[in-house]
């Protein structure tokens, strides 16, 4: 046989191959979804059972990307993560050609003024500027985008140092000065990689003012990489100051407490996203963070429901009391509000005991970074706007607050959302996926099995390569910035000086058929007391 006659035999043999091994393919699934037993679909229809299966597998990403519009996805629409990441990319909030909130559904809106505010009578600490890197658009076509980074001096927007919030000025050794009013939730290492907290406490050091809250995980060397302040949590299973049979250590406790960069602890009764014990997949648990927490390698985590040290309301009263003491440092409380008596009594308690924490943080409902059951994420706990107003107008009634700092979180990731809290009755706001949002996360929602395609969620190593810790930082400097900015507009346009001033009667609430009632009108009259 010729070369040239063997050429032609094996060109004809690879091109019948390539001709039959599609089909070969088809008929090898059509054979196995055949005689499978798991999926009824597929044993009728095997070829158009598996096209229905990968439709239903990219479903996610398609309704993101091409079929929701800008307003729909849950549980941020496309509009609320692009402000996020905008203002960490390019310190921008500028629209153009209107609104695209949808004015014909209930909401709160803020009360401007006839004479607002003039920019030079708004009380801003810029004097000392933030040396950041922002991101600057030089060619945006089609195919191509262009982008370089330059280097700014940007004024941080600061409090003023009088109208700063003192946490524990009468209960502390050490008092909490905080000139931000916005701030990292609790984000623990381990549920997120230790790029993603060094990121975010990179970040939130060089913007200075602002606090890192660790999370019920520990505290972990990559929390003090950033020189932040940092408020230390502390979940029912004691991560990071317990004994190694899981008992509280008031050696451990105190060691935490000698940290300066540790300016607070916080006891996590509960948050939005679970109000259960918190969860770590064991895939996540490494050798560092089983050291950290004092666990198992490899393990599940799943952390009691409560805390055993207390369980009535002057138990827990104590237990702040005594953390106070060892450390001289602010102790706060976090919770989800449920069932509206128990959050009284134990207003009550703290009226008539005289012991009460420094801060109480109100996680709403809506709150998502952690891992939970759906039937707890969906029906357990109130929104923030209504669990956050009840509490304000109780510490009140009941003359505790203005010795108790008020913490809110739950999707306030824009300037406007954070003004509304404010005025609600916070004197603090608390973000978590906002910041996510600047570190890289693009919502696939798989937080929970160690697998995001990010680098975020995750303390894979191959996976965590994705997220640059110096560009990220510089992303969350800028949005915590820009929140700051924003926020000084939304209270110029109150005609106030200072977003401190932010009460019930700068808002007001406007229901789907156009009746308006003010704030005052909606809680019972009563103002944020000064």
């Amino acid at each position: 046989m010729s070369v040239n006659t063997t050429m032609l035999a094996i060109v004809l043999v690879l091109m019948v191959s390539m001709i039959a091994a599609p089909f070969l393919f088809v008929f090898y699934l059509w054979r196995k979804d055949r005689h499978q037993r798991e999926h009824s679909v597929l044993r009728n229809f095997p070829i158009l059972g598996k096209v229905r299966y990968i439709l239903e597998k990219v479903g996610p990403e398609m309704r993101q990307y091409l079929f929701l519009n800008d307003n729909e996805a849950k549980p941020f629409s496309r509009n609320d993560y692009e402000a996020a990441v905008i203002s960490g990319k390019y310190k921008s909030r500028i629209i153009g050609f209107g609104s695209e909130r949808d004015f014909e559904r209930g909401g709160f809106y803020l009360q401007n003024v006839l004479y607002p505010t003039n920019r030079n009578e708004l009380r801003i600490d810029n004097s000392e500027t933030v040396t950041t890197h922002l991101y600057q658009v030089e060619e945006d076509n089609l195919f191509t985008r262009k982008e370089r980074i330059v280097e700014r001096d940007v004024g941080p927007y600061l409090l003023t140092e009088e109208d700063s919030i003192v946490i524990g000025k009468q209960t502390c050794r050490e008092p909490f000065y905080v000139r931000g009013l916005v701030g990292q939730s609790a984000m623990s290492f381990g549920s997120l990689g230790e790029n993603a907290i060094t990121a975010l406490s990179i970040g939130l050091g060089r913007a200075k003012g602002t606090w890192m809250n660790t999370g019920e995980g520990g505290l972990s060397d990559h929390h003090l990489k950033g020189g932040v302040d940092l408020i230390c949590q502390i979940g029912p299973a004691l991560f990071g100051v317990r004994t190694e049979d899981g008992s509280f250590s008031d050696a451990a406790f105190k060691a935490k407490s000698e940290i300066p960069q540790v300016r607070a602890f916080e006891l996590k009764l509960a948050q939005g996203a679970k109000t259960r014990g918190g969860h770590i997949d064991g895939a996540k648990v490494t050798e560092e963070i089983a050291r950290i927490r004092n666990v198992k390698v490899g393990v599940t985590i799943d952390s009691p429901n409560r805390f055993s040290e207390f369980k009535t309301d002057r138990e827990l009263l104590s237990f702040i009391e005594r953390l106070r003491d060892i450390g001289g440092k602010p102790v706060g409380i976090k919770l989800v509000i449920g069932r509206l008596a128990d959050v009284e009594a134990l207003v009550q308690e703290m009226a008539s005991s005289g012991q009460h924490p420094d801060f109480i943080t109100v996680d709403g409902g809506e709150g998502g970074t952690g891992a939970t059951y759906q039937e707890l994420a969906d029906s357990v706990g109130l929104p923030l706007k209504a669990a956050l107003p009840y509490v304000h107008q109780l510490l009140v009634e009941y003359g505790l607050r203005d010795r108790i700092t008020l913490f809110a979180s739950g999707k306030l990731v824009t300037a406007d959302k954070i003004a509304v809290a404010l005025a609600l009755g916070a004197d603090c706001v608390n973000i978590a996926r906002g910041l996510m949002f600047n570190v890289g996360c693009i919502q696939a929602q798989v937080c929970h099995t160690n697998r995001c395609p990010v680098g975020v969620a995750t303390t894979d190593p191959k996976l965590q390569h994705a997220l640059v810790v110096d560009e990220k930082s510089y992303r969350v400097t800028n949005y915590i910035i820009s929140l700051r900015e924003g926020l000084y507009n939304m209270t110029a346009a109150a005609g106030l000086d200072t977003p401190t001033k932010l009460s019930l009667e700068h808002v007001a609430y406007k229901y789907p058929d156009g009746r308006v009632k003010r704030g005052e009108e909606l809680f019972d009259g009563q103002a944020k007391d000064g």
